[in-house]
């Protein structure tokens, strides 16, 4: 037999990493090897454990599930990467594709479609969940017809991450840590992102971080 396809979950609530991983472990070539309650934790483990696939939630402490994908994407040898998310949110669906996800998958119904997703993934085929496809495909033609492309980032990667840990009220010399990068390099990121962003001080940053979905109020 083929051995079940090594998966690591994400999300930072245990009451729903217990019910995707119940529906998971119910299917013979599936099988949950680690668990996360944050990105970052996420992307160590992926490191370490040596997943095939990663099903990582949106919102999450430390990294977002689309900042983890990024770093997973980057790995020597990248497990496919799902997003599962309460969002039906154009935003995040772009943001997810572009960080390297190879379908989005929506909560509300993941006891139908999560299987479904994880066995395309590994198939190396994209899922997008019912009714994505006419909203990605109508997006695209209102831009080509206003002769746009799609938007790109206000900030850098690298300015999000600060963003959301400065948003999450770490320290400059936390923040430094966490990245290993120097606490003045993270002061010249913030006073980047206040001129970029137009804003006046950490408060706004943390609005400003709301909105963008980086955390939840």
């Amino acid at each position: 037999m083929t051995a079940p396809v090594r998966i690591l979950l994400a999300d930072d609530h245990a009451l729903v990493r217990r019910g995707v991983r119940l529906i998971l472990d119910g299917e013979p070539d599936l099988a949950v090897v680690a668990e996360a309650g944050d990105g970052a934790r996420a992307v160590d483990l992926a490191r370490s454990e040596g997943v095939d696939l990663a099903v990582l939630d949106v919102a999450m402490p430390r990294l977002t599930g689309i900042q983890a994908a990024r770093e997973l994407s980057r790995l020597p040898d990248p497990p496919r990467i799902l997003i599962l998310t309460m969002y039906d949110n154009e935003q995040y669906f772009f943001e997810a594709l572009r960080a390297g996800a190879c379908g989005y998958v929506l909560k509300s119904v993941a006891d139908r479609d999560l299987v479904a997703a994880c066995r395309s993934a590994m198939r190396n085929e994209p899922f997008l969940y019912p009714g994505a496809e006419s909203t990605l495909i109508r997006r695209y033609l209102d831009l080509a017809r206003q002769g746009r492309a799609l938007p790109r980032k206000a900030i850098t990667d690298r300015e999000e991450q600060i963003l959301k840990l400065v948003a999450e009220g770490h320290t400059s010399k936390e923040i430094g840590d966490l990245l290993t990068i120097s606490a003045k390099t993270v002061e010249r990121h913030r006073a980047n992102l206040l001129h970029k962003l137009g804003l006046r001080d950490r408060l706004a940053l943390t609005r400003y971080a709301i909105r963008a979905g980086l955390i939840e109020p």
